[in-house]
């Protein structure tokens, strides 16, 4: 299938950081389908010659393992070409449909990779060019909006010129490996879904940590903030696919309808509640992996008495009859004491332990970074002369190892499947703006609230009122436990 593949944005971070990596190992891989074109569009004046070189010379930025040879860099810098374009000048896009007609390839895949507030400009320029034909797909990196309003207003815009089976909006956590196999877990198993219910879970827990800091991006972060950032997209990403029903298809939109019930049953905040069961916090100096590293607000870029948040904690539940009762608890930061990524399904104990030790609970530990698997926590007879005493012991599925010749990274999977069509992956507009309805009332309640974030030390896991907040249900953090 013959392809180009435009970037909106190709001298960026996201472009040469993210995307250029990813499509070259897609072609190391042999996954990259024959007959395509790349092409960066950016306003500086540049050659594909000078190009290829600017692309080059960032692969050293790149993790070893991941850095392609002369050879292969110079085969792969045969797709790779540059445009110049300014995005508000109608001209440059009639000369870009030109390139692409040209050649009339079987589809064009025309990347956002640029600020947000680029959106509505460039798609209404797409429109207006006739570059949005039943051949073109869009995609749109996040964030997509700053609150619920915003979010409507670019869907908008995009819906003005680009059908919805066209938008690919895409949420980079849904690429990862081990979060495509939440889907297989659950619904390609028979061993799960008979407990995947109130009756047999007591908690699940999500956990996405960082522990690095905001370094340079200080002013994008602090228009951000961790709700923004993480929660919004990523975490409830996650809650969907872990709470949702089976879908009747592995049809994407199927597994979207499913996705949106959830977001829709999730239980909506009040003031109340947002003071009870939402903590907000900002990382201040401290120590992470040894090393002393500074507060936020003595990164750069970020305004003194600053009041966003580097850390959420917050508790809710699924209104549904499979989920009643059930808290999920969400919790994302930066500086944390970790890059640690995980989601925790704690099961109930047995209802009449007859083994000294056994009310210890089991739970299966989904692991999204740094490792990629699966723990199922057990428990089991140690032998003991003195009765039957039980341990723990847990059974240990390491993905990158069990499919290490068949693994791709998640901006591999996700520009593959927006080359093919496939939108199993993307999320839909009705799902990203149910999401910002349900987060927008805490957005609300922290305006009005003069104390601002909680403080934490770097290299913790948070304020310590995060862990009073899963407390009051009688449970603990997982790295607690």
């Amino acid at each position: 299938m013959s392809f180009d593949l435009v970037f909106f944005g190709g001298t960026g971070d996201l472009t040469w950081r993210k995307l250029m990596p990813a499509l070259f190992q897609a072609f190391r891989h042999g996954k990259l389908p024959p007959g395509g074109r790349i092409l960066a569009v950016a306003r500086d004046e540049r050659s594909d010659a000078d190009y290829r070189q600017f692309i080059r010379e960032r692969f050293p930025e790149v993790e070893s393992a991941k850095r392609p040879s002369d050879d292969e860099f110079a085969r792969f810098a045969e797709l790779l070409h540059y445009r110049r374009m300014d995005l508000s000048r109608p001209e440059h896009y009639a000369g870009l449909k030109q390139w692409i007609d040209e050649r009339g390839a079987d589809t064009a895949v025309l990347y956002l990779a640029t600020s947000p507030y680029l959106f509505p400009v460039i798609c209404a320029q797409l429109g207006a060019a006739g570059l949005n034909g039943p051949t073109v797909r869009v995609v749109l990196e996040k964030p997509l909006g700053h609150d619920l309003a915003s979010a409507q207003e670019i869907n908008r815009v995009v819906r003005a010129a680009f059908a919805e089976q066209q938008a690919f909006r895409i949420d980079h956590y849904l690429g990862k490996p081990a979060v495509q196999n939440l889907m297989a877990l659950r619904f390609g198993n028979a061993l799960f879904e008979p407990l995947w219910r109130r009756e047999s879970i007591a908690n699940i827990q999500i956990t996405l940590a960082e522990g690095l800091g905001v370094g340079t991006r200080g002013d994008y972060y602090n228009t951000t903030g961790a709700l923004r950032d993480m929660v919004q997209n990523h975490a409830l990403q996650l809650l969907t696919m872990i709470a949702m029903e089976p879908p009747s298809t592995n049809d994407a939109d199927a597994i979207r309808d499913e996705k949106l019930k959830v977001l829709r049953s999730l239980k909506p905040f009040t003031p109340d509640s947002v003071a009870r069961d939402v903590v907000r916090g900002q990382y201040k100096a401290g120590t992470v992996a040894g090393e002393a590293v500074r507060g936020y607000q003595d990164e750069v870029k970020v305004p003194a008495g600053s009041h966003c948040e580097t850390f959420v904690a917050l508790r809710t539940e699924v209104q549904n009859w499979r989920w009643a009762g059930v808290p999920f608890y969400l919790r994302t930061g930066k500086r944390l004491a970790g890059r640690h990524a995980q989601i925790v399904v704690n099961f109930r104990e047995v209802p009449h332990p007859i083994f000294p030790g056994s009310a210890r609970a089991n739970k299966l530990v989904i692991k999204l970074q740094p490792e990629d698997g699966l723990e199922l926590h057990l428990l089991a007879a140690k032998g003991s002369a003195q009765g039957e005493l039980l341990a723990p012991v847990s059974l240990d599925l390491d993905f990158d190892k069990a499919f290490a010749s068949e693994r791709v990274g998640a901006y591999e999977r996700l520009l593959m499947d927006a080359i093919a069509g496939r939108l199993n992956l993307f999320v839909r507009s009705d799902e990203q703006e149910q999401a910002w309805r349900w987060v927008e009332p805490v957005l609300k309640a922290w305006e009005s609230d003069p104390n601002g974030p909680r403080p934490y030390a770097a290299g913790t896991w948070g304020p310590p009122a995060s862990s009073a907040m899963v407390a009051r249900d009688g449970c603990t953090w997982d790295e607690e436990q």
